[in-house]
């Protein structure tokens, strides 16, 4: 389960199809907690003016023209420091503007593709940290795991596919392939004067895009694997089947990604193992606490990528935190971007940092056993945890030891020794 933001209910969010010279009117609702926007790449014009910093339950518009065919990435856009770290959450799409002109193997065949798929790949990180580092968790085609490894895609033999590929990043690069295929041709970014003849990947690094046209081959019941040569990425589930099937009956595969209803979503989360999030603690396996001994005095949490790090800390009493901002970007209107604080909202301390920008810090010395849970208050998405346990308690991970405890054993071990040299005495 991620836990990120999302368009439309979804990571991906919907894909939008348009014709070129189309006159579109975007309309964006804000329904979050948060300032959010949009930043249409489809677009000839800047568009922060129009729809940048959108406050929760707000709504602005604007109206464009599609001047030029391509396909396009479409992302929230609130201004300031949140624009990279929004995408990061998830909340991205594809806006696909179709040519008057007709693509080269339309034109050759003479009729439209027999199959039609709209491909995202995306990245999905356990931390700001990870994000900035650019070390995603998971990496997918259209928002799920293997979705098109147990769902494969299904074309006849002989089938015209075209497939629009989109990158969405945000930070790796993807060398798109398809194992058995050969591209009779692919168009960089969409455009159809952009044409390059055959082929077997296409490189395209974040919000890069193309459009790739081939044929099915005839030996029907193959197996045919999409995947990036990037290899790491596909490892971590960026990998999909296309099966070559006499009686496919293919339908338009969209690039969003799934939707569930409410008994689906209840359904799933009651067999989840694993939760991540880039910006509050994900699971225990995920964000295990990061345990300090008594030894040590001082800890430091980062602040980066709109995260703490580590998310959660074990400390004993009278350790002291310090907490230091490494986010640099403060730039430019929004979302409070790059400027964090620290603030107790639940447990057994209380402390308000005051705002901290770049390397700028806060210390809190923790005195109270208990579990404290803080945020950063322009950006309350943000959380972070501090368990501090007994001192003469010692703590990692599940396992636990009293020092009560401890010198029981040493006992029974030391009365053990004990008999044995008696008992061994007086055998003699």
């Amino acid at each position: 389960m991620y836990k990120g933001f999302v368009t439309n209910g979804t990571i991906p969010g919907p894909t939008i199809v348009m014709d070129e010279g189309d006159i579109v009117e975007f309309t964006v609702i804000n329904k979050g907690r948060f300032p959010h926007g949009a930043s249409i790449h489809a677009a000839y014009v800047g568009t922060s003016k129009y729809l940048g910093k959108i406050e929760p339950g707000e709504t602005k518009s604007m109206v464009f023209k599609l001047v030029r065919a391509g396909v396009y990435l479409y992302h929230c856009a609130p201004g300031g420091h949140a624009i990279p770290m929004h995408i990061v959450f998830g909340q991205y799409g594809m806006f696909v503007v179709k040519p008057k002109k007709k693509y080269k193997l339309e034109e050759i065949l003479h009729k439209p593709p027999d199959v039609e798929i709209y491909l995202n790949q995306q990245e999905f990180y356990a931390s700001g940290k990870d994000a900035v580092e650019s070390n995603p968790m998971y990496v997918t085609f259209n928002g799920k795991l293997f979705r098109y490894v147990e769902e494969p895609i299904r074309a006849k033999p002989g089938d015209y596919v075209r497939i629009y590929f989109l990158n969405c990043g945000p930070n790796l690069l993807s060398t798109f392939h398809i194992v058995g295929i050969i591209w009779d041709y692919a168009y960089w970014q969409g455009n159809p004067d952009a044409v390059y003849e055959g082929g077997q990947t296409v490189t395209a690094g974040p919000s890069d895009s193309w459009v790739i046209e081939f044929r099915m081959p005839p030996d029907a019941g193959n197996y045919y694997t999409m995947l990036t040569h990037a290899v790491g990425s596909t490892d971590r589930g960026a990998i999909g089947m296309i099966i070559c099937d006499d009686s496919a009956r293919t339908p338009l595969i969209t690039g969003e990604g799934p939707k569930y209803s409410e008994q689906e979503m209840a359904n799933i989360k009651s067999k989840i193992k694993r939760v991540i999030s880039p910006f509050e603690p994900g699971s225990p396996d995920v964000d295990p606490p990061q345990v300090y001994g008594a030894e040590t005095k001082e800890v430091t949490v980062k602040i980066i990528g709109n995260s703490f790090y580590p998310k959660v800390i074990q400390i004993s009493e009278g350790t002291t935190v310090k907490w230091v901002n490494e986010d640099v970007f403060a730039y430019l209107q929004g979302e409070f971007g790059g400027i964090h604080n620290v603030a107790s909202y639940e447990g057994s301390e209380t402390f308000t940092s005051n705002l901290l920008t770049h390397t700028e810090s806060f210390t809190y010395t923790f005195d109270k056993e208990g579990e404290t849970k803080y945020m950063c208050t322009p950006h309350p998405y943000m959380k972070g945890v501090v368990i501090v346990k007994n001192t003469g308690s010692y703590s990692a991970g599940t396992s636990k030891l009293t020092m009560g405890f401890m010198f029981t054993i040493l006992g029974l071990v030391i009365i053990t020794l004990v008999f044995n040299v008696w008992d061994r005495k007086t055998r003699k």
